[in-house]
């Protein structure tokens, strides 16, 4: 597995704040998507050709997410996602994400998303070759 960790900056926008002006919990989701997407760029990889592949018949479907939230952020901050890999099996891969605020050290929030490869059935299945190959 690749010890590889890429830095996503995020700017705080209006639409991703509730009433209060924090971030909305949803907007940390939508941050590690980004974050995954930036990842597989890193190898050289599109997205768009990972998490649905016409035609080699698979998907990279999000299955499991989680998120903790230590410190508020409020609109118009700037955030550094940091996105690894936490794990992978024949079928599965898991990011982690960390967000930091710099200058602070401190992390922000913690999580990670599990994404299953699956066939056109709908079932799983192994990973695909192309992302296979750039990830160990």
């Amino acid at each position: 597995m690749i010890d590889t960790v890429v830095k996503v900056p995020i700017f705080v926008r209006f639409g991703d704040t509730d009433p209060y002006g924090v971030v909305y919990f949803v907007s940390y989701f939508r941050y590690c998507h980004w974050g995954i997407e930036e990842f597989l760029r890193s190898l050289g990889l599109e997205p768009n050709d990972i998490f649905r592949n016409r035609e080699e018949k698979f998907g990279l479907p999000v299955v499991g997410a989680k998120c903790d939230f230590y410190k508020p952020v409020w609109y118009g901050q700037k955030l550094e996602l940091h996105v690894s890999l936490k794990q992978v099996k024949s079928k599965v891969v898991v990011f982690n994400f960390e967000f930091y605020r710099p200058p602070e050290e401190a992390i922000i929030a913690k999580g990670e998303a599990t994404l299953v490869a699956i066939g056109a059935d709908w079932k799983s299945r192994e990973l695909p070759d192309v992302l296979r190959s750039r990830i160990e």
